[in-house]
Protein backbone atom coordinates (compact mmCIF):
# COMPACT_ATOMS: atom_id res chain seq x y z
CA UNK A 1 0.00 0.00 0.00
CA UNK A 2 1.31 3.09 -1.02
CA UNK A 3 1.09 6.14 1.07
CA UNK A 4 -1.31 8.91 0.18
CA UNK A 5 -0.46 12.65 0.48
CA UNK A 6 -2.14 15.33 1.97
CA UNK A 7 -4.12 16.98 -0.46
CA UNK A 8 -3.34 21.09 0.23
CA UNK A 9 -4.36 24.15 -2.11
CA UNK A 10 -1.05 24.71 -3.04
CA UNK A 11 -0.72 20.80 -4.49
CA UNK A 12 -3.89 19.63 -5.56
CA UNK A 13 -3.12 20.37 -8.63
CA UNK A 14 -0.12 18.49 -8.78
CA UNK A 15 -1.51 15.27 -7.38
CA UNK A 16 -5.00 15.47 -9.24
CA UNK A 17 -3.91 16.20 -13.03
CA UNK A 18 -3.42 12.91 -14.11
CA UNK A 19 -6.93 12.51 -13.61
CA UNK A 20 -7.09 14.49 -17.00
CA UNK A 21 -3.65 13.19 -18.48
CA UNK A 22 -2.13 16.41 -17.44
CA UNK A 23 1.22 17.00 -15.77
CA UNK A 24 0.33 20.53 -13.51
CA UNK A 25 3.43 22.43 -12.13
CA UNK A 26 3.29 25.30 -10.38
CA UNK A 27 4.08 28.84 -12.10
CA UNK A 28 4.30 32.29 -10.62
CA UNK A 29 2.19 34.69 -12.89
CA UNK A 30 4.31 37.45 -12.46
CA UNK A 31 7.30 36.24 -13.24
CA UNK A 32 6.78 33.03 -14.57
CA UNK A 33 8.88 30.93 -12.52
CA UNK A 34 8.19 27.20 -12.03
CA UNK A 35 7.85 26.08 -8.57
CA UNK A 36 8.07 22.39 -7.15
CA UNK A 37 7.16 21.34 -4.63
CA UNK A 38 4.54 23.84 -5.14
CA UNK A 39 3.93 26.84 -2.96
CA UNK A 40 1.54 29.60 -2.30
CA UNK A 41 4.26 32.08 -2.56
CA UNK A 42 6.72 32.55 -5.84
CA UNK A 43 10.45 32.19 -4.27
CA UNK A 44 11.74 33.95 -6.97
CA UNK A 45 9.63 36.91 -6.69
CA UNK A 46 7.98 37.33 -3.80
CA UNK A 47 4.46 36.92 -5.37
CA UNK A 48 1.32 35.15 -4.42
CA UNK A 49 -0.16 35.03 -8.16
CA UNK A 50 0.80 31.04 -8.15
CA UNK A 51 -1.63 29.33 -10.55
CA UNK A 52 -0.68 25.72 -11.89
CA UNK A 53 -0.38 24.77 -15.63
CA UNK A 54 0.05 21.95 -18.08
CA UNK A 55 3.47 20.73 -18.98
CA UNK A 56 4.12 18.91 -21.59
CA UNK A 57 4.68 15.73 -19.72
CA UNK A 58 7.69 14.78 -20.97
CA UNK A 59 11.64 15.25 -19.85
CA UNK A 60 15.25 14.08 -19.81
CA UNK A 61 16.69 11.60 -17.27
CA UNK A 62 18.65 13.41 -14.44
CA UNK A 63 19.69 10.63 -12.45
CA UNK A 64 18.02 7.04 -11.06
CA UNK A 65 18.25 4.59 -8.66
CA UNK A 66 17.45 1.16 -9.11
CA UNK A 67 16.05 0.00 -5.97
CA UNK A 68 16.64 -3.89 -4.92
CA UNK A 69 15.15 -4.10 -1.20
CA UNK A 70 11.77 -4.06 -0.09
CA UNK A 71 10.67 -1.23 1.89
CA UNK A 72 7.28 -2.78 3.15
CA UNK A 73 5.93 -6.20 3.25
CA UNK A 74 4.97 -7.31 -0.36
CA UNK A 75 6.71 -4.32 -2.24
CA UNK A 76 7.49 -5.80 -5.47
CA UNK A 77 11.55 -5.25 -6.71
CA UNK A 78 13.46 -4.19 -8.27
CA UNK A 79 11.73 -1.11 -9.46
CA UNK A 80 13.61 2.08 -10.98
CA UNK A 81 12.89 5.47 -9.40
CA UNK A 82 14.45 8.24 -12.10
CA UNK A 83 14.59 12.01 -11.47
CA UNK A 84 13.50 13.83 -14.61
CA UNK A 85 14.11 17.31 -15.72
CA UNK A 86 11.14 18.64 -17.00
CA UNK A 87 10.11 19.99 -20.49
CA UNK A 88 8.73 23.12 -20.54
CA UNK A 89 9.33 24.29 -17.05
CA UNK A 90 12.98 25.03 -16.11
CA UNK A 91 14.70 24.06 -13.15
CA UNK A 92 12.06 21.69 -12.07
CA UNK A 93 13.11 17.59 -11.57
CA UNK A 94 10.08 15.17 -11.13
CA UNK A 95 11.04 11.84 -9.02
CA UNK A 96 9.14 9.11 -10.24
CA UNK A 97 8.88 5.57 -10.74
CA UNK A 98 9.74 3.92 -14.34
CA UNK A 99 7.22 1.42 -15.59
CA UNK A 100 6.87 -0.17 -18.09
CA UNK A 101 10.47 -1.37 -18.64
CA UNK A 102 13.26 -3.70 -17.49
CA UNK A 103 14.77 -1.24 -13.92
CA UNK A 104 18.06 -2.23 -15.09
CA UNK A 105 17.63 -0.22 -18.82
CA UNK A 106 17.16 2.97 -17.68
CA UNK A 107 20.19 5.39 -18.22
CA UNK A 108 20.63 9.22 -17.57
CA UNK A 109 19.87 11.25 -20.86
CA UNK A 110 17.09 9.29 -21.98
CA UNK A 111 13.91 10.97 -23.13
CA UNK A 112 10.36 10.00 -21.07
CA UNK A 113 7.12 11.07 -20.66
CA UNK A 114 4.27 11.08 -18.04
CA UNK A 115 2.12 8.45 -17.00
CA UNK A 116 -0.31 8.23 -14.17
CA UNK A 117 -1.42 5.47 -11.73
CA UNK A 118 -4.15 6.26 -9.59
CA UNK A 119 -4.96 5.24 -6.18
CA UNK A 120 -8.63 7.02 -4.63
CA UNK A 121 -8.26 10.60 -5.09
CA UNK A 122 -4.78 11.01 -6.11
CA UNK A 123 -2.84 10.50 -9.63
CA UNK A 124 0.98 9.47 -9.13
CA UNK A 125 3.04 10.43 -11.73
CA UNK A 126 5.08 7.42 -13.40
CA UNK A 127 7.81 7.65 -16.02
CA UNK A 128 7.81 5.61 -19.16
CA UNK A 129 10.36 5.70 -22.13
CA UNK A 130 9.23 8.04 -24.60
CA UNK A 131 10.00 6.23 -28.24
Amino acid sequence: MRPLPELTPENTAFWTGGADGKLMIAFCADCNHAIHPPQLICPKCWSEAVESRPVPGTGTVYTYTVNHQPWAPGMQVPFTLAVVDLDGAPGVRVTAEVVGTDPESVAIGQTMRISFANIEDIWFPQWEKAQ
